[in-house]
């Protein structure tokens, strides 16, 4: 977390420890002692007292344990299109982390490793004991750390060093992002760790990037007919930021990514349910598949029942980004 005049690391460790003594042994929140600077951070006092709760202590040793093999098996069977989605960004995240003694893990929904990718130091233990595969890296397994309350939280965070519960995991400074199916569901989290590393903040917003990425590739990975990337009129098309709806040939919504389920709330309220896309739409599906067949894919306004209106880029299946120019005027979308 940043936490406002205490740029310097002692600092910053000393205001930890701050919030530690109080939730741990004085049975206080944190934010008696450090109202302004944690005060957006109750997911850690949150995390921490869920630990607390569940009988764990911060002097607890922590064993890593590793999920028997039989349920590894059971578990790449149920996530290797996670695995496949997200080996891609991981090769990317590793150039980008390589200089930052920072590597990348991905795991399932349970919490437990299904990928590690960038510069795992091998000659290390505490990078070889959670860059496993199989690992279980859960809170109820390791206690407060980013892949915990990643999926706890549902929500991007940041923990440095003591703000992990156990004194064992001190030594890690991390980031973590959940990941969303094209259905909505949580499917896992992508994790960026440092042991013994300077605090680096900004990658909760690498991470975050990264996650939508995988996100999308999720979505694309549904069978479909024609990709939709949507976004709100005057914004760039063809990023990964793009709302994205892959359709089925007759107009059933097959998967999204988080943005799509954002502009349309309807997505969001039929979580579960078949939607078709004329219960996003205020106007006529079919031209839809038409202007996916253009060479030329220019951005149309499109209306949705709310009465608000997105810039919509329609592409057969295959294509993914948009192939015209981008940021362009949107044309009107007219019926035949």
């Amino acid at each position: 977390m940043t936490v406002p005049a205490a740029h310097d690391g002692e600092a910053r460790l000393r205001q930890i420890a701050r919030a530690r003594q109080a939730v741990m042994e004085e049975g206080r929140s944190m934010t008696d002692v450090l109202i302004g600077g944690w005060y957006e951070q109750a997911w850690i006092e949150r995390s921490w007292r869920r630990c607390l709760t569940s009988g764990l202590r911060p002097q607890d040793p922590v064993t890593f344990d590793v999920v028997s093999a039989q349920q590894m098996r059971r578990t790449a069977e149920a996530n290797h299109l996670l695995v496949d989605a997200a080996r891609p960004v991981l090769e990317q995240l590793g150039r980008a982390i390589a200089s930052t003694r920072y590597f990348a893990i991905l795991t399932n929904r349970d919490g437990v490793v299904v990928d590690a990718h960038g510069p795992v130091d091998r000659d290390d233990p505490r990078a070889t004991l959670i860059a496993r595969i199989g690992v279980d890296l859960s809170e109820r397994s390791v206690g407060t750390t980013s892949i915990g309350a990643t999926l706890a939280e549902l929500q991007p965070v940041w923990l440095h060093r003591g703000e992990h519960f156990f004194q064992d995991t001190s030594c890690y400074s991390c980031a973590g992002a959940p990941l969303f199916g094209p259905d909505g569901a949580c499917v896992g989290m992508l994790d960026l760790t440092g042991i013994d590393a300077a605090e680096r903040p900004e990658l909760k917003h690498l991470v975050t990037q990264s996650a939508r990425s995988i996100e999308n590739a999720l979505a694309l990975s549904r069978p479909h007919r024609i990709v939709l990337r949507l976004n709100w009129p005057g914004r760039l098309l063809g990023e990964d930021d793009d709302g994205l709806l892959t359709l089925d040939g007759d107009g059933w919504v097959t998967g999204s990514n988080s943005a799509a389920r954002q502009m349309l709330s309807a997505l969001a309220e039929g979580a579960g349910n078949p939607v078709h896309c004329s219960e996003l739409f205020a106007q006529p599906w079919e031209p839809l598949f038409d202007l996916a067949r253009h060479a030329e894919q220019v951005p149309v306004d499109v209306a949705l029942w709310s009465g608000l209106h997105l810039a919509c880029v329609a592409q057969p299946a295959g294509e993914p980004r948009a192939g015209g120019p981008r940021g362009c005027r949107c044309a009107t979308w007219r019926s035949p």
